[in-house]
C-alpha cells in the first residue's frame, strides 16, 4: 500500500517530468476584408453555382521561449462569367503557450495543432462574412494542415537540393 502522503513520482526516487501543455491564452482577428464589388448586380439568383478559389496559410511567430502568435490567413474568392462576386479575405490568429514538449515536435504543434484549433473560429467568420455580405454563406471544408505542414517541407527539402547543386 502506498503512502498516501508520499508525493507522486517520488516513492521510487523519479523527480516529476514537467507535463506538456498546449494553451491557447489569445484569439483575435487581425484582418478582416470583405468586398463585393458588382453588388448589388452580383446577388442575383444564378443558373449555375460560382466558381470559388480558396487559399491558405499558417504563419508562426515566436513571442518569448514558451508564447507564440500563430496566424491562419484565409482568402476566398467567388467568380461567376469572369466576374468577381465577392473577396473575403481574413487573418485570424492565436497566442498559445506551449511547454514540455520536445524540441522536434514544436514545428508540427505550431503549424498543425495550433491551426486546426484556430480553424473552426476563422470558419465561423467566414461564413459569417459572406452571409452579411447578402450571399449563403461559404462553409469551408475542413483543412488537412499535416498535409499542409508535409507538403511545405518536401518543397523546402526540393528547394534546398536545388539550391546546393
Amino acid at each position: 500500500m502506498a503512502n498516501e502522503n508520499t508525493p507522486a513520482g517520488s516513492a521510487n526516487g523519479n523527480a516529476q517530468q514537467p507535463k506538456a501543455t498546449l494553451n491557447v491564452l489569445a484569439q483575435y482577428v487581425k484582418d478582416l476584408s470583405f468586398e463585393s464589388p458588382g453588388a448589388p448586380r452580383s446577388l442575383r439568383a444564378r443558373d449555375k453555382a460560382p466558381g470559388i478559389a480558396i487559399n491558405v496559410n499558417v504563419a508562426a511567430n515566436p513571442m518569448s521561449e514558451k508564447e507564440f502568435d500563430v496566424t491562419l490567413t484565409l482568402n476566398a474568392k467567388a467568380t461567376a462569367e469572369n466576374d468577381v462576386l465577392f473577396n473575403v479575405e481574413l487573418v485570424y490568429g492565436g497566442v498559445f503557450r506551449i511547454e514540455g514538449f520536445p524540441q522536434e515536435h514544436m514545428l508540427p504543434l505550431l503549424f498543425i495543432e495550433c491551426p486546426r484549433l484556430l480553424f473552426p473560429f476563422a470558419r465561423q467568420i467566414i461564413a459569417d462574412s459572406t452571409r452579411n455580405g447578402g450571399f449563403p454563406p461559404l462553409m469551408l471544408d475542413p483543412i488537412d494542415f499535416a498535409q499542409m505542414f508535409q507538403q511545405k517541407l518536401a518543397e523546402d527539402q526540393a528547394a534546398a537540393k536545388v539550391k546546393a547543386v
